[in-house]
């Protein structure tokens, strides 16, 4: 049996190592990270061309499921899948963990948009922590405020005028955003609501300093795709597939 994960994830590389050896994995990488963690299994990297592109790939490598295991907010590349999973008549699992809820103490302020996020800031404080990613950094060029930016790799020329970057990996500690919140004197935090372990001690540390956190809602799944809410659910679905 031959499953095609669209990886990336911690959940993408956990799913491939609870599948692998028993089933020939192929984990698709993006390639936007320099250094990725690279999964067990086989492992391509780059695009495939759109929907055509990876429904023509999943033909040609005799693909028998699909599993949508990127970020959360890799919106395109999960409704390239369901088109193209559609288009070549193999089943579709979209893996997803749970997006992160507000607890007492939060000051959140949920947006649908970076471009939204960038409005919204500047009502609520003068140093950012952008914790959103390199990708989406031209969202927030006009604004004034002075911006810490954490990143794996280092972003592109469109960000903030008063920009500091900080190049680091999760998953991060407690004491560690603690500290962090503190040197930068930290009065906002923007994040997108990626969900996870790995990430989430920044917004107990918000929720201690009393800082307020503006949340980019996800975008939904694509209709009609099944979810699972973890690697063990992943697995457990391809195992259920007829003929496995």
């Amino acid at each position: 049996m031959h499953v095609l994960i669209l990886g990336g994830t911690t959940e993408a590389r956990a799913l491939a190592t609870a599948l692998h050896p028993r089933v020939r994995v192929t984990s698709s990488l993006a390639g936007r990270v320099a250094e990725p963690r690279l999964p067990p299994g086989e492992v391509r990297v780059g695009g495939f061309g759109g929907v055509d592109g990876l429904a023509a790939w999943v033909r040609e490598h005799h693909v028998d499921a699909v599993i949508d295991a990127t970020h959360p907010f890799a919106e395109n590349i999960s409704f390239n899948a369901a088109r193209a999973a559609a288009t070549a008549h193999v089943p579709l699992l979209a893996l997803r963990r749970p997006g992160w809820v507000r607890v007492e103490g939060d000051d959140w302020h949920e947006v649908a948009s970076l471009e939204e996020a960038a409005g919204v800031v500047g009502g609520l404080g003068e140093r950012v922590f952008l914790t959103t990613g390199r990708m989406g950094l031209a969202a927030f060029a006009a604004c004034p405020q002075w911006f810490l930016v954490r990143s794996v790799d280092a972003p592109g020329p469109q960000m903030p005028a008063r920009t500091e970057v900080l190049l680091d990996r999760g998953p991060f500690t407690l004491e560690g955003e603690r500290e962090l919140l503190s040197r930068y004197g930290i009065d906002v935090l923007v994040t997108k609501d990626s969900g996870g372990a790995a990430t989430a001690p920044k917004l107990r540390a918000a929720r201690e300093a009393g800082v307020p956190v503006v949340v980019v809602r996800r975008p939904p799944v694509p209709e009609g795709v099944e979810t699972a809410a973890s690697p063990e659910e992943a697995a457990a679905w391809v195992r259920g597939l007829e003929g496995f």
